[in-house]
């Protein structure tokens, strides 16, 4: 199972992944934290992407992606990370060591993670 970050899954769900992402995801199940969820739906509302959230075909597609929730096991990894900066990405980093779970992620400063498992294209 891969954790999918919430560019990657915007990028996935365009069909705008590049042929290594490609790869790497169509071998493996996908989940996501509920926060990306969240961050989707800020997006869509500030119009920083062109999302309908209740278009169904959305919500199928979302329906089959295995969602985490945040629970206070993953609040309390959130002080060991070795970075700081989007309250989000760090929750997502941190439900990738909780549960053990590559990350995908384009983000550099998740990249740079010594303490973030990520999954290699």
């Amino acid at each position: 199972m891969l954790n999918l970050d919430t560019h990657i899954l915007l990028h996935a769900l365009a069909g705008q992944l590049t042929a290594k992402e490609t790869k790497l995801l169509t071998s493996d199940s996908w989940s996501i934290s509920s926060i990306v969820l969240w961050e989707i739906s800020k997006l869509a509302q500030l119009g920083r992407i062109d999302l309908d959230l209740d278009d169904a075909d959305l919500a199928r597609s979302l329906a089959r992606i295995h969602t985490w929730p945040i629970t206070l096991d993953i609040c309390r990894l959130i002080p060991s990370l070795d970075f700081r900066g989007d309250p989000a990405d760090e929750i997502i980093a941190a439900t990738s060591i909780a549960h053990r779970v590559p990350l995908v992620t384009r983000d550099r400063q998740l990249r740079k993670s010594s303490k973030v498992p990520l999954a290699k294209p």
